[in-house]
């Protein structure tokens, strides 16, 4: 096999890989096949989805407007602490799903960080108010 049939077996994997997660997450097909699209079009979420593919954990290497996925990823569950005593909801903390969601947070940061990094400075889970 040639270097760039590897490649090619390798993306095929990825993008199963995503795909995968989707379903594990409750999510479509069709939002994992989305989402796939643009990771693989991002060469820093395509470098950092193989290496969590391969080790199980974030690179960090890649940032935007300084953040990394892991960065999201902690947004994220503070962000949603105000779910966790609401059975119904207890779904957002499945692994698969915030996962794909600090990837597809990425990619929107990508086109729009401004508006991303305003809500990670002002949203977060607490729900005591500042006073």
């Amino acid at each position: 096999m040639d270097e760039r049939e590897q490649l090619e077996k390798a993306l095929e994997t990825l993008g199963k890989f995503v795909v995968g997660l989707a379903g594990e997450a409750g999510e479509t097909e069709e939002y994992g096949e989305r989402l796939w699209a643009g990771i693989r079009n991002s060469g820093g979420l395509l470098q950092e989805l193989a290496y969590y593919h391969d080790y199980g954990e974030f690179l960090c290497r890649y940032q935007v407007a300084g953040y990394t996925l892991a960065d999201v990823l902690v947004w994220q569950v503070d962000h949603f602490k105000l779910y966790m005593d609401r059975p119904e909801e207890m779904n957002r903390y499945r692994q698969p799903r915030l996962l794909l969601a600090a990837f597809d947070t990425m990619l929107q940061m990508e086109k729009e960080p401004e508006r991303f990094v305003e809500k990670m400075c002002s949203e977060t889970g607490q729900d005591i108010l500042n006073g």
